[in-house]
């Protein structure tokens, strides 16, 4: 039996998937007829109900994948490519206080309460009211509100927090934010920007290098290739999910020695260059 409150996510015959909040009473209409809440209740995850019509949809548990592919949206987002990439650079994890600024739609703000639990904080910022409250109906719609403060205003003027553990910025100018950004978290935390064009990396690039605030920088681009699931016929789907944003990651240099200042920060290691011993 599914507890009412909990996330379910309905899969139609022909794949069509509907995420729900499990209420007792609800009835959900679809092309194929209409479901009852309270049967979903009796069942369990895995398990097969039919809607009035007779037409059998699959009941299962969402994954924050299935969350994120699933909110409502006004803006362009950051896609799970990106954003399983940008938690593990910025370390979230639970107890986590992450700040974000370019809240939009709130994919990325959704991942981050995910991951940072109830006993972390997301500080998100957003200078459109209608996207910070279409933010905050899609993460009430998941059960994940309680996890994140939201502000609706610029952060020209910097941000509230002083000891973050991360923070990401996906905003149009954001060489103008960098001593905004290496004012907001803790020594050596890590820092994390998205951007459409190059030669917005390249002002960033040029304006870190002045300021001397952040080090360890890391500039990527991640594609994704979806394959078709046919085992006499494997081969890749006609489209890809290429080019959606270019991510650059660095660290806040803190309180770092003139010789420190003095060294380029584009000086960053090369991923092999990590050796567990």
């Amino acid at each position: 039996m599914i507890e009412p409150g909990q996330l379910v996510q309905l899969v139609s015959p022909k794949g069509k998937r509907y995420l729900r909040l499990l209420q007792d009473g609800e009835v959900l209409q679809t092309h194929d007829g209409l479901l009852s809440m309270d049967e979903v209740r009796q069942a369990d995850f895995g398990a097969t109900i039919k809607t009035h019509l007779g037409r059998p949809y699959r009941v299962v548990k969402p994954t924050i994948y299935d969350l994120i592919k699933g909110i409502k949206r006004k803006t362009q987002i950051i896609y799970p490519k990106e954003i399983g990439y940008i938690l593990m650079k910025l370390g979230v994890g639970p107890g986590s206080r992450v700040v974000e600024c370019g809240t939009g739609s709130g994919s990325l703000t959704m991942a981050l309460a995910w991951y940072v639990g109830d006993t972390g904080k997301v500080y998100t910022y957003e200078r459109r009211a209608e996207f910070s409250e279409l933010c905050a109906k899609n993460l009430d719609q998941v059960a994940l509100g309680h996890r994140v403060q939201r502000y609706i205003r610029d952060i020209e003027e910097g941000f509230e927090q002083t000891d973050a553990d991360a923070l990401f910025l996906d905003v149009r100018t954001p060489d103008m934010y960098v001593p905004q950004a290496a004012a907001v978290v803790k020594p050596g935390a890590p820092v994390g920007f998205l951007l459409p064009t190059t030669n917005q990396i390249s002002n960033l690039l040029a304006e870190i290098e002045t300021t001397g605030l952040l080090t360890d920088l890391e500039v990527v681009e991640i594609l994704l290739r979806r394959y078709k699931p046919v085992s006499d016929r494997l081969r890749p789907e006609d489209r890809m999910v290429a080019h959606t944003g270019y991510l650059v990651f660095a660290r806040n240099r803190g309180a770092a020695s003139s010789e420190e200042l003095a060294a380029p920060a584009i000086a960053a290691a090369e991923p092999e260059d990590t050796v567990l011993e």
